[in-house]
């Protein structure tokens, strides 16, 4: 199938919505919003420069976060296994860790047969699926699994995420995540790793009051610290995206250029 580069995967998510920078200089809408920015900001600061998105509901945070982070440019398709190989191609050939994003379930299973082939020929590349929170999984819902270690020996990392809370520890702990599924990913050995995201709802940027005084709270912080935001990749002169300088980035960040492939 055809993938398109898309302004944005709100058409996707089935909503569109005004989300917060990236920087975090602003609050958030909910702690969805504010978790999937601040791990699409990681990954962009990590490398990551595409991101394909395959649409569904509950990783809506995910593919809305993906449009607005500084940098990333996100291909939206209708067929996860397809979006495998389409991620797999981008990486072979800039030789950067490529995103995929997809929804709960069944989704999640079609990435494997790239995933298998990624681990094999090294080609880095960071699985983002969005799953269940722990107290709706194991109930028999249509088209659910368990996500857990889905892709098995596959991938070089494995790690299953916090449910999203407003919480600076917690957000550190996203941001550490993502910077080290985006250097793991970058090896050496490359290779895919596989982050679990489980969301609980409301999934779409809806503003929820109970998590304002919070937001607002984080946003302040990140505002007192002078955090810049990701910046977009700069051409070198070969043509290949930089991976932009470490300096500035918070003190819980690594941040690793990816070595070219053998």
């Amino acid at each position: 199938m055809t993938a398109e580069a898309h302004p944005g995967p709100e058409a996707a998510a089935g909503r569109a919505a005004e989300a917060p920078p990236a920087d975090g200089s602003a609050p958030a809408a909910n702690r969805n919003a504010a978790f999937a920015a601040a791990l699409l900001d990681e990954l962009a600061r990590g490398g990551v420069r595409h991101v394909c998105v395959c649409p569904g509901s509950r990783s809506t945070p995910l593919a809305i976060a993906a449009a607005r982070t500084p940098g990333l440019r996100c291909w939206v398709h209708l067929d996860e296994r397809a979006a495998g190989f389409f991620a797999l191609g981008i990486a072979k050939a800039t030789r950067a860790p490529v995103a995929l994003v997809c929804t709960s379930g069944t989704a999640a299973a079609n990435f494997l047969p790239a995933v298998v082939e990624a681990s094999h020929a090294r080609v880095p590349l960071v699985l983002l699926t969005a799953d269940r929170p722990p107290e709706l999984r194991d109930w028999g819902a249509p088209q659910t699994i368990d996500q857990v270690r889905l892709f098995g020996g596959a991938v070089r990392w494995y790690a299953e995420l916090p449910t999203p809370a407003p919480e600076l520890a917690l957000l550190r702990h996203v941001r550490a995540s993502g910077a080290r599924a985006a250097a793991v990913a970058a090896g050496p050995p490359a290779g895919p790793v596989h982050l679990n995201v489980p969301l609980r709802e409301p999934l779409e940027p809806t503003p929820v009051p109970a998590d304002a005084p919070a937001l607002a709270a984080l946003a302040d912080t990140a505002a007192a610290r002078g955090r810049p935001a990701a910046r977009a990749p700069r051409a070198s002169a070969d043509g290949a995206a930089d991976g932009g300088e470490p300096g500035g980035a918070p003190p819980w960040t690594r941040v690793v250029r990816p070595p070219p492939l053998p």
